[in-house]
């Protein structure tokens, strides 16, 4: 996948995203903390077949369904990591 960010005077910032498939989508960032989502047709035009508006709270449950593991254990994950590296420190 390869994801390209760039900032859009007046709008926010764009993250640009092409799947190992060749799909196209955008998800555009609001200073307000909206999303955009911008899907593309495969006919390679840079004009998006559909766009769809993300309120923060929405996007941060689309993101939940999109993460590969629950947040709860990603968090359990990290302080593991945390209590190794403190540990490693010693007394």
């Amino acid at each position: 996948m390869q994801i390209d960010r760039r900032t859009v005077p007046g709008s926010g910032v764009l993250h640009e995203i092409v799947t190992r498939e060749g799909e196209r989508l955008s998800v555009l960032v609001e200073a307000a903390g909206n999303r955009h989502l911008f899907m593309y047709d495969t006919n390679g035009l840079d004009v998006p077949a559909r766009a769809i508006l993300l309120e923060s709270d929405e996007a941060d449950q689309v993101a939940e369904i999109l993460h590969s593991r629950p947040i709860v254990d990603r968090l359990r994950s990290l302080e593991r990591r945390v209590d190794e590296l403190i540990g490693e420190l010693g007394p």
